[in-house]
């Protein structure tokens, strides 16, 4: 059992996986950061508050805190927009690379290239 758990982590697909999910905490700090200390300051200053997450509506006993809810969205919005845009731009690299590289020619190819040679020879 050890072994095939070694096989299973081995896997370039498994090792790619655990690397975007630690880069991926990475850049959610740093997307946290930029949504706290520059974009709700921002919206602050038409707001009227710079701390978003202050913003709460209470009924009764309930206290509803709609202000980190805004910030969970303008975090996924910019989590979305900039995996869009790598995901894009791995597409053109990725068409590039198909474009760059000649089919290889098959067997049914070489075999219409064969007859068209007979052709000539006897004509």
């Amino acid at each position: 059992m050890l072994k095939e758990f070694k096989e299973f982590i081995a896997r370039g697909n498994v090792i790619d996986l655990a690397v975007g999910v630690i880069i991926g905490g990475a850049f959610t700090s740093i997307v946290n950061s930029l949504v706290t200390n520059i974009i709700n300051p921002l919206l602050g200053l038409f707001i009227g508050q710079i701390d978003l997450s202050n913003l709460v509506v209470k009924v009764g006993s309930a206290t509803f805190k709609y202000g980190s809810f805004i910030n969970a969205i303008i975090n996924f919005l910019i989590i979305s927009f900039i995996v869009f845009l790598i995901v894009k731009a791995i597409n053109k690299v990725t068409k590039r690379e198909k474009k760059e590289k000649p089919a290889a020619p098959t067997a049914e190819d070489y075999l219409k290239e064969i007859r068209d040679l007979l052709k000539e020879k006897d004509a």
